[in-house]
């Protein structure tokens, strides 16, 4: 009999970050207000499923969006450092254009091979955590669901991977926005649907969309 399984990739709601750096691996960056509303949101979402495991990112924005949907489920969420921010070497700086690191001239030396990316973790690297973290999941869970809580670039370097696609992107037309759902879907071990939605769109307008991921 074909076991229907899936794994749903939940961005993080929006973080407070007044000084709109690239916050990346660092501790203590927290949901906003905004941020937790869109955690709850996203859990209303998920009402009704057959989530049986929640796994997060070891960063608290993430675990923080992870708690209202380990709540509603009654779960206790798994930490799985695979699922974390990718690494940056811009960390803790802002990164706009206009004003930020990426005009002084000490940082060019890192913006030599956009494919890599040669700033930071290769987009392999990312795609291999992100594939091993999900293929765990699915046989852990399989036959009902489980929500893997991550960040933008993973989450989309995962969805690009799924699908076969060039890792090469332009940051700014990922489909993964805040609090949003990439869901995979597998019948057995095939991939059969991946569905985006975004449960705190509402919420949107309200959002400072500071520099993070």
């Amino acid at each position: 009999m074909t076991q229907r399984t899936s794994v749903h990739l939940l961005r993080h709601g929006e973080v407070y970050n007044p000084d709109k750096i690239l916050y990346g691996r660092l501790p203590d960056f927290h949901l906003s207000d905004v941020g937790q509303q869109m955690a709850q949101m996203a859990a209303t979402a998920l009402e009704g499923r057959d989530i049986v495991e929640i796994v997060s990112s070891p960063l608290d924005r993430a675990q923080e969006t992870a708690a209202p949907i380990a709540q509603a489920f009654d779960l206790t969420p798994v930490i799985d450092d695979r699922i974390i921010e990718a690494d940056n070497v811009f960390e803790g700086q802002r990164v706009s254009v206009g004003d930020g690191v990426l005009r002084q001239p000490r940082a060019w030396r890192y913006l030599y091979n956009p494919f890599k990316p040669s700033w930071g973790e290769p987009y392999v690297d990312v795609a291999a955590r992100m594939r091993a973290a999900v293929t765990d999941a699915k046989r852990r869970v399989r036959g009902h669901e489980a929500v893997l809580v991550s960040h933008q670039l993973p989450v989309w370097i995962a969805r690009l991977d799924a699908e076969g696609r060039s890792f090469v992107h332009d940051p700014r037309k990922r489909q993964c926005n805040l609090a949003s759902l990439t869901s995979l879907t597998f019948e057995d071990d095939r991939l059969v649907s991946i569905v985006y939605t975004e449960p705190a769109a509402a919420l949107y307008p309200q959002s400072t969309k500071g520099v993070g991921a």
